[in-house]
């Protein structure tokens, strides 16, 4: 693998992940509110996967990106699809989902495995910032994340449950110290690096 240098322009890499429901995209979104859309892009590793898998399989692209039963339904089989394409390419998502970012700081909203912080560690070692994002089961219930067996147990949602060390890790709870709290170190970076 050859390894290119970092686009000029790219400052900042933060690569959130997660379990289901724990709220990445909900604290990402406030991240790229914070910064702004000129600055800051939110790179999704799931959309190129879902919009290859839609392509492949004949499937509406829009119902896949969406939180509805239809996602649900082919769920399992697309975990396995993008499983097999990272066995034979761990940076092809993640390839994808880069393409075209011009932003200075990119936030990765749901890494899933090892092979994804690697990459982006391996790729822009200087730029890449790792945090996790946690909930409880009964708080991730409560936002309607129900145990499934296949995806819940499966690499997918507990591939960077441990063996990973996060720069950072952010309690999404009610009780936990205020979102803007947490982030604040995260922000500060941002401007360091600017």
């Amino acid at each position: 693998m050859t390894i290119c240098p970092a686009p000029l322009h790219l400052r900042l890499v933060l690569v959130f992940s997660g379990k289901r429901k724990s709220g990445k995209d909900f604290i990402t979104d406030r991240i790229q509110e914070r910064l702004g859309r000129g600055v800051c892009c939110v790179l999704r590793l799931s959309g190129p996967l879902k919009h290859q898998y839609a392509q492949e399989h004949g499937l509406d692209l829009d119902q896949l990106l969406g939180p509805g039963p239809y996602k649900e339904r082919y769920r399992g089989d697309m975990i396995c699809w993008g499983e097999s394409r990272r066995r034979q390419d761990p940076g092809f998502f993640c390839r994808l989902a880069t393409r075209g970012a011009l932003q200075p700081v990119w936030v990765v909203s749901d890494a899933r495995r090892l092979s994804d912080l690697t990459w982006f560690k391996s790729r822009f070692p200087q730029q890449t910032r790792t945090v996790r994002v946690q909930s409880s089961e009964e708080t991730r219930r409560q936002r309607g994340w129900s145990f499934t067996a296949g995806v819940d147990d499966a690499e997918s949602e507990c591939g960077l449950d441990s063996g990973v060390e996060f720069d950072w890790i952010i309690t999404n709870e009610v009780n936990a110290p205020s979102l803007e709290e947490q982030l604040q170190p995260i922000l500060k970076l941002r401007s360091r690096n600017h």
